[in-house]
């Protein structure tokens, strides 16, 4: 008998027109494989039945292979393979083991295609390109890509759905390298690709953020005629998003003759995820004009446009439209809805679309989750985290990182401290968002040194790892530590403008003029100005330094001023004393349309309070429930307190602290004892004390304060009665120091403490400057001491605050015409600030003192703060004290002189 040979005909997705438009449409954004009718084979060829087929008698053949493709006909998988089993070798044609072969795939049987392959084996089949192709299909679509690459890398036919098969299944794995290799390597054999070969390559080039492959295999598919077909131009169009070529993506768009739904939608999705969300509006208007058919996939871009722009109204109607076109089952468009409504700011759509979810994601919880935390409701957050919990549903790195966010601003270390643990039982302590969150978190709480073990065991540090730790140490007080993180930070990375808004506070902190001019002009000469955070930083590290005067140049050069900018120099004003030029300042910030908030009015009650403005103030704070809708808190009531205290109604400040609506603190009652030193009102400071003592008996700060209630009125039996209580409770206060920079180094000095290496030098001149301010009858050095001891040894203490050595250092160490700056943690005592008048008019030289509350200008005897100390006992003149510009204790000339130069170092 001849040899018998049949056709087998196939009907391949990747040669037909129809299934070209299903890729289109199916194709956006995703790697998908074509499953084959199952009435079909895969390959077309004509496949020649081995000759040890014609030992059978024909009749057998046939009836035994149209038994097998009856089965599979049928979807009968079990039957086809027990005949298939049963059959012998030479009974079976070449299109039943393709038939069985091709239902294993589409059953994605892996177990019976590998039984099948054995009978193969055993048979002795041969196996060509046709049945290998047909078996790498099998294993690649049961999941089996490794053993379906082997075959495929034995066989090596020229068929190029082969080729794109292997290549869509890596790819779809994420292995897009490998991917690409294939294509390679069918280029280097001549396997002429098609129009899904194109597409898939593309793809894999954009994921791997290959620009010039994209172009290069751009060019080839113009070469090769594919420069109009739909599907690689939807691929192409993605490309150049995905590098930012939104004109080039745009040119390739409208070059198309007929766009299809998937075109669209990835100019919509391309503008908005680079950032021209509005753009992509625009597109969709477009779209619907043309009459497009709108699908899930377009929604869902335009959503995200809304949200990223804040157009609620158009969010709502796309809504309703989803609702009608039957979305609202699909999850992810749920989930857009919920974002949407949720960076729009509409908490009550996202949690009403929450609700009536049917199916919820982890998606969704981690959206709803964010929402909270948008609006600042931290506790509910944090709850709803722990409602997810109880459900089975696992918090992934996003909503980790959305809780600890939660945490931070709430700080609820407690639970951030839980959060963590689940982090590291869960093994995500390596993802970087992740554990720059919790440095910020704990730096947020107060746990610095928690922050700083997170922060050491990352074993590959970002940059935002580094600002996050330094901003953290800035805002902990820790300027110091801050300072030698950022310069360890400069030996791996270059500092960015987040790194300058960081480091900045932690200079102005120290007073680091210096080490602040440096950093100047760093930001100069990368352009870093131009950010606000970084300017308004600026701002308030000059002031903080005492240069108040360049740092109104810096703020009058920013060109958008927002609140944080005005609110910076309406307290750099009030820090130096300067109150008419901070309610100047917010006058112009509500004039340019700004309105203040909390820190705002905060800022300008210090300042009225500094500047002994008591009308203004009054002014200011009833303004601020009744005009502008702000509900004063604790530190508002203070500066009030603090502002009566000093003009001396003591009286009328008790009566204001009790009719209060909230529970004062001991802050409050701490400023007004400070308002009866100042005044000598023993008998109400007594009564204040007893406040105080109830909420914080172990706070030293306002023993000391009581004593010098006492040492100033001469009452030396209740100081001996009020030191004896305080030994008797272990409590030792921590000592006074201050701080000058000379030369770019810090020299720090401490009340009592002799051990400075220009220790002699200092005691001399003090003690020079002492005798100088006693022939001129400056009587009123000797008020602050604690014990009534001789006047030598009264002067020996006086002479060893902290203050008075680092003023006498600058005077000895700086040049002529130098300002010596000086920086102390706690107030200035009445002491020093009398030297510190004394030694501005002996030596000639302006002396600017910052202690832990303001600003004081010592120049030519006089101070900015007008003797805050003594003028109001005094009953000075107050339209005397007000400075109507800062020319009144500070020569601008000079200051604007001395900052020229500077800026020019800076520049070059």
């Amino acid at each position: 008998m001849s040899s018998v040979s049949k056709t087998i005909p196939i009907s391949s997705p990747y040669h037909t027109h129809k299934t070209t438009s299903n890729y289109a449409k199916k194709s956006h954004n995703r790697f998908i494989f074509f499953k084959q009718p199952r009435r079909t084979c895969l390959l077309h060829s004509t496949v020649c039945v081995s000759p040890s087929f014609t030992n059978t008698t024909h009749s057998v053949t046939q009836n035994q292979n149209a038994k097998i493709n009856k089965f599979c006909e049928m979807g009968d998988l079990r039957n086809a393979i027990e005949l298939l089993t049963k059959s012998k070798s030479y009974e079976l044609g070449l299109n039943s083991y393709c038939s069985v072969l091709q239902l294993c795939a589409e059953k994605k049987s892996l177990e019976d295609g590998k039984r099948v392959h054995s009978v193969i084996i055993s048979n002795g089949i041969s196996v060509d390109e046709a049945l290998g192709a047909k078996l790498v299909f099998m294993y690649v679509n049961c999941g089996d890509l490794v053993q379906g690459r082997k075959i495929f890398d034995k066989i090596m036919n020229d068929k190029v759905f082969l080729w794109n098969l292997l290549m869509s299944e890596y790819a779809k794995i994420g292995n897009f390298r490998e991917s690409v290799s294939l294509f390679k390597k069918m280029q280097k054999l001549g396997v002429v690709g098609n129009c899904y070969t194109f597409t898939c390559v593309l793809k894999c080039f954009a994921a791997l953020g290959k620009v010039k492959e994209c172009k290069r295999v751009h060019g080839y598919v113009l070469k090769l005629g594919f420069g109009s077909n739909t599907a690689v131009v939807n691929s192409l169009i993605a490309a150049y998003f995905k590098f930012g070529g939104v004109e080039s993506a745009h040119n390739l768009f409208d070059e198309l003759s007929e766009p299809d739904v998937v075109s669209w939608n990835s100019m919509i999705n391309g503008c908005v995820v680079n950032g021209f969300s509005g753009n992509g509006l625009e597109i969709f208007i477009q779209m619907l004009i043309l009459g497009v058919e709108v699908d899930l996939t377009t929604l869902v871009s335009v959503l995200v446009a809304c949200a990223n722009i804040g157009n609620l109204s158009l969010g709502r109607a796309l809504h309703g439209f989803g609702v009608k076109a039957c979305f609202s089952e699909e999850v992810v468009f749920s989930n857009t809805l919920l974002d949407m409504y949720s960076k729009c700011g509409n908490l009550n759509g996202a949690t009403e679309v929450f609700v009536k979810m049917g199916d919820t994601t982890i998606v969704s919880w981690t959206s709803i989750i964010a929402a909270y935390v948008r609006e600042g409701l931290y506790s509910d957050a944090i709850g709803l985290f722990d409602e997810m919990q109880s459900k089975g549903v696992r918090p992934d790195i996003y909503t980790v990182t959305s809780i600890v966010h939660a945490c931070a601003c709430s700080s609820s270390l407690d639970k951030g401290r839980d959060v963590h643990s689940y982090v590291i039982k869960n093994g995500m302590g390596s993802n970087l968002p992740v554990t720059n969150a919790l440095i910020n978190m704990y730096a947020k709480c107060g746990s610095v040194e928690e922050a700083r073990l997170v922060f050491s065991k990352i074993p590959v540090k970002d940059i935002v790892s580094w600002n996050t730790m330094i901003g953290g140490y800035s805002q902990n007080l820790l300027p110091n530590e801050a300072l030698e993180l950022f310069l360890d930070m400069q030996k791996q990375f270059k500092p960015d403008d987040i790194t300058m808004a960081c480091v900045l506070p932690a200079c102005a902190g120290l007073a680091a003029l210096d080490k602040g001019r440096e950093i100047h002009g760093h930001i100069l000469r990368r352009g870093y100005f131009s950010d606000l955070h970084v300017a308004c930083a600026l701002v308030d590290m000059y002031a903080k330094c005492g240069l108040l005067v360049l740092a109104q140049l810096l703020f009058d050069m920013i060109p958008k001023k927002d609140l944080i900018s005005w609110t910076v120099m309406i307290a750099g004003y009030g820090m130096h004393g300067f109150g008419n030029e901070a309610i100047s300042t917010f006058n112009e910030m509500r004039i340019a349309g700004i309105e203040p908030d909390e820190s705002s009015f905060s800022a300008i009650l210090n300042a009225c309070s500094h500047s002994g403005l008591l009308n203004e103030g009054w002014k200011f704070f009833n303004s601020m429930r009744n005009e502008c809708g702000v509900e004063p808190k604790l530190e508002h009531y203070a500066c009030v307190v603090d502002l009566l205290a000093r003009m001396g109604n003591l009286s009328k400040a008790y009566k204001f602290i009790e009719s209060m609506p909230i529970k004062p603190d001991t802050t409050i009652w701490g400023v007004l004892l400070s308002g009866c030193r100042i005044h000598h009102d023993v008998k109400l400071a007594e009564k204040v004390a007893e406040h105080i003592f109830e909420l914080e008996p172990d706070n030293t700060r306002y023993y000391v304060v009581l004593a010098n209630v006492y040492a100033e009125a001469e009452k030396w039996e209740e100081v001996k009665k009020l030191r004896k209580r305080m030994q008797k409770r272990g409590f030792k206060q921590n000592p006074g120091c201050s701080w000058i920079e000379v030369g770019g180094k810090f020299n720090i000095f401490v009340a009592g403490n002799s051990k400075h290496p220009q220790a002699k030098k200092i005691d001399v001149l003090l003690s020079k400057l002492t005798m100088q301010m006693q022939n001129e009858d400056y009587s009123s050095m000797f008020r602050y001491v604690l014990i009534n001891e001789d006047d030598m040894e009264k002067e020996m203490i006086q002479c060893g605050h902290s203050e008075k050595s680092a003023m006498a250092f600058g005077i000895l160490n700086l040049p002529p015409g130098r300002t010596v700056r000086v920086s102390k943690n706690r107030r200035v005592c009445g002491d020093c600030h009398e030297m510190g008048k004394f030694m501005s008019k002996t030596t000639k030289m302006e002396i600017v003192l910052r202690d832990s509350n303001r600003f004081h200008h010592f120049k030519d005897g006089l101070c900015s703060c007008r003797d805050a100390f003594i003028a109001a006992m005094a009953g000075f003149d107050e339209s005397r004290e007000s400075a109507s510009s800062i020319g009144c204790f500070l020569d601008s000339k000079f200051h604007f002189c001395q900052c020229l130069p500077l800026i020019m170092r800076m520049d070059s």
